[in-house]
């Protein structure tokens, strides 16, 4: 009589996999951009939009860099009103403003909550990644057929082969801009990035961050097809330092632009440097976006031309609101992730701007 059959779950020997509930194929990249395909329109303007920008870093284009708009994405018709907002006003002040949308997907946590479109579309824990994919996509298209350019935070690194080809300026988090794999897919990325001062404050990891994306890398990712592949890349020239504030405080100050320029300097890197008005440089007070944002301007106006941006935390709706799973209980127009700044303010802010440059 032959013994009954076992396996190494059976018999208690299993080492793979052991907390892992689920494992769900997804959607190769290649299949989803045939689905959701740029047309002319939005390709003319991403790369003119990536080229505008390269333009600013460089020094060759005189206008500030202003990336607005809500910390994350959650409503698509939100997203779409705003976007259109934010495009008229765009317009009226591009002759010295070049104005790129926040539109983020992916939200890194301290340690748990809702981490954004695409990871938990539908704000139920269910995670359909899938779906998520296909409608930051389908919005990223959407905004630039507008003729408005688009920023992201990349946070998982398998993501950008679903959206890069959207992307005018991507950036790298204050708690991802330490690690290996985000300054390798950072030297692979067909953009401008911005790196973030580490959660404490460092400016140094930033710094070091732009010094590791401009060297070619080879590492693990996968390819259009979905199957896993070497990446080699070739460097990415165009890294620019994001000034976010940390647990030491906030990081605008004219003392501290001085330290980020020496630093770059010695780093043999350009100084270029992007404030963000919002996180620690805030308070995440959002009604203390608008006195980083006018102290950071007359620091550009009394000369600084390593202020080559500034970032805002804008919705249609100021403050914020708990994310919840019934969706008809949310606040149109209002963050579900840091409180915002709203419209009117922004559009103040903006063509404040656009008058004392």
């Amino acid at each position: 009589m032959n013994p009954p059959a076992t396996t190494p779950a059976a018999t208690g020997r299993a080492t793979s996999n052991l907390r892992i509930r689920s494992l769900e194929p997804l959607i190769p990249p290649a299949r989803l951009m045939a689905l959701l395909p740029l047309d002319d329109a939005a390709t003319a303007t991403i790369v003119s939009g990536r080229r505008e920008v390269e333009r600013v870093l460089a020094g060759e284009d005189p206008r500030l860099l202003a990336v607005v708009g809500p910390c994350s994405i959650h409503d698509l018709d939100a997203a779409r009103e705003y976007a259109g907002r934010l495009k008229a006003l765009a317009d009226r002040v591009a002759d010295r403003l070049l104005v790129v949308m926040r539109v983020y997907f992916e939200k890194p946590r301290t340690t748990v909550g809702w981490k954004g479109l695409i990871n938990d579309p539908h704000m139920d824990d269910s995670f359909d990644v899938a779906t998520g994919l296909r409608l930051a996509r389908g919005l990223l298209i959407e905004v630039a057929r507008m003729g408005l350019f688009s920023a992201t935070e990349f946070l998982e690194p398998i993501t950008p082969q679903y959206i890069a080809d959207t992307i005018v300026l991507g950036a790298i988090g204050a708690r991802t801009t330490e690690s290996p794999t985000h300054r390798q897919m950072a030297s692979g990325l067909s953009m401008p990035v911005g790196f973030k001062n580490s959660t404490d404050g460092s400016l140094q990891a930033a710094v070091d961050a732009m010094q590791s994306a401009r060297a070619p890398h080879s590492f693990l990712g996968i390819d259009n097809e979905g199957g896993t592949a070497v990446v080699s890349t070739t460097g990415n020239p165009w890294g620019v330092l994001m000034l976010r504030g940390g647990r030491s405080g906030s990081n605008y100050s004219a003392e501290v632009m001085e330290e980020a320029r020496t630093k770059l300097e010695k780093a043999g890197l350009p100084a270029r440097i992007i404030v963000d008005c919002s996180h620690a440089n805030s308070g995440k007070d959002p009604t203390r976006q608008s006195v980083v944002w006018r102290d950071v301007l007359e620091q550009r106006r009394a000369g600084d031309t390593s202020i080559v941006g500034m970032m805002l935390e804008s919705n249609i709706h100021p403050g914020s609101q708990p994310a919840v799973r019934d969706r008809s209980k949310l606040q149109y127009g209002v963050s579900i992730t840091d409180a915002c700044i709203g419209w009117g303010e922004t559009e103040e802010l903006l063509l404040e701007a656009h008058a004392r440059l």
